[in-house]
């Protein structure tokens, strides 16, 4: 942080001088900004809202943690807080809404106009994940009898009030959404010249009911900076912009790399949230897993004759459960992230599961040859004592391993398929929960193929 950045907002909150403080963001970045602000105290940030600028506020507060932006909002004087609400964007008020309790919602939309209030109520009112709590009705839509002239009157007294300009969208009397024109369209042509003229009558569009993760798969595979948002009737409603999308994007990556580690997906930065939300979060899933392992203890019990008899296979246990619990978290981390990048479905699992039986049983050799080739070799270097059969020994590891990194794939590749389908989080078909379902399940092929090898020698 640089101190003299931080000296000198300090001392325009101590002195509440507005006019410093707008002479100084002048030769600031928002991202150091945002940076000084959230190593203030409560108070000290509270102090700031108060003679910051609305421009700067809403921009601050559209990036903001939501424990300071809740903090800012509560103390703050009313009829500051409804300039900036209604300074907001209505994407960034909406997914700010989102955020706080219903009680905090109903007060703070009491502080909006007329219009904000509407257009944030509509916005609500659209089911939750969906692509309409996503889009901003601030765009430029013309008519396709105009001229090139009358568009670029219109962006001038109108433009200012818009997401964006980049992207001129085409509508007819009722509304209805007939093409959307870049703006760079419009530069290289004469001014007399009609808006249909110039229009292709292709576009691409989002339905405000589709969900939000559909919309990011949109954007990557058609580059666009802004798409418009349709009901069903092809009414153009409003536009959904890449920053939103890029935000949206980045919290479901992070939420499906929370759950992959085995625990909840964290409403806030790890930051932010308080020691008693994070032991909640985590110990759920771990109490879980626990008594998932509960049932390998349960399995061991099982085998107890065939390892007070085979005590060599003891030794074996942990180089077998993790190899089979490895190659499980393996296939479903995999198979989650190509499921999230849209080059897997659920259609495509009989192709997945042939793929993943020649991988497990490549690996599975690959693993049980050195597996074999280990206890081989300590057997003549005379470092383990298998005793005389260990050839028996090594020939189970060898298809014990075989059999469980099969499994393990399988079961890794498979069960992230089936929760999709299900309609599950894939994600929370998580490495951990994999790896203990596989460690049950491995102690068993194990023993089985122990019992079939070493029947009437060691069993």
């Amino acid at each position: 942080m640089n101190q003299k950045h931080f000296s000198k907002i300090k001392r325009c909150i101590e002195t509440q001088d507005a006019k410093m403080l707008r002479r100084f963001l002048k030769y600031i970045r928002l991202n150091d900004l945002l940076y000084i602000i959230e190593h203030l105290n409560e108070k000290e940030q509270i102090g700031l809202f108060e003679i910051m600028n609305d421009y700067w506020a809403s921009k601050c507060l559209k990036v903001l943690p939501l424990k300071v932006k809740r903090n800012i909002m509560k103390h703050i004087n009313h009829q500051h807080a409804a300039r900036l609400l209604n300074s907001m964007p209505d994407d960034d008020r909406t997914t700010f809404f989102e955020e706080l309790p219903g009680l905090v919602v109903t007060e703070l939309i009491k502080l909006l106009d007329d219009k904000e209030r509407n257009d944030t109520l509509t916005l609500l009112g659209y089911p939750e994940k969906s692509v309409g709590r996503l889009m901003t009705p601030h765009y430029v839509a013309v008519k396709k009898e105009w001229t090139v002239k009358e568009v670029f009157d219109y962006i001038k007294f109108h433009g200012q009030n818009s997401e964006t300009v980049n992207v001129i969208y085409v509508v007819d009397d009722e509304g209805v959404l007939i093409d959307d024109i870049r703006i760079r369209e419009f530069l290289f042509v004469d001014h007399e010249k009609l808006v249909s003229e110039v229009m292709d009558g292709r576009y691409l569009s989002l339905l405000v009911t589709d969900k939000e993760e559909d919309s990011i798969e949109v954007f990557k595979k058609n580059n666009r900076f802004a798409l418009p948002v349709t009901d069903d009737k092809n009414v153009l409603l409003g536009i959904v912009t890449i920053d939103d999308v890029l935000r949206l994007a980045e919290e479901s990556t992070t939420e499906d790399i929370q759950k992959m580690g085995g625990s909840e997906a964290l409403d806030e930065p790890y930051t932010q949230i308080s020691f008693f939300n994070l032991i909640k979060k985590r110990a759920g899933w771990l109490i879980i897993l626990f008594f998932g392992e509960m049932l390998t203890a349960s399995a061991m019990g099982h085998f107890e004759g065939e390892i007070s008899k085979a005590v060599v296979l003891a030794l074996f246990i942990p180089l077998i459960i993790s190899s089979g619990g490895n190659s499980g978290s393996q296939a479903s981390s995999i198979i989650i992230r190509a499921m999230a990048l849209g080059e897997v479905k659920f259609k495509d699992w009989f192709y997945v599961m042939r793929k993943e039986i020649f991988s497990g049983i490549v690996l599975g050799i690959i693993l049980g040859s050195v597996g074999f080739i280990r206890i081989a070799l300590w057997q003549q270097l005379n470092w383990g004592h298998y005793g005389i059969h260990w050839l028996l020994v090594a020939t189970t590891i060898f298809f014990s391993l075989i059999g469980i990194v099969l499994w393990g794939t399988i079961s890794g590749s498979m069960l992230p398929m089936l929760l999709k389908r299900l309609g599950s989080d894939p994600a929370a078909s998580s490495a951990p929960f994999v790896a203990t379902l596989v460690d049950v399940t491995g102690l068993i092929i194990y023993f089985s193929i122990a019992y079939v090898i070493m029947q009437g020698t060691l069993l």
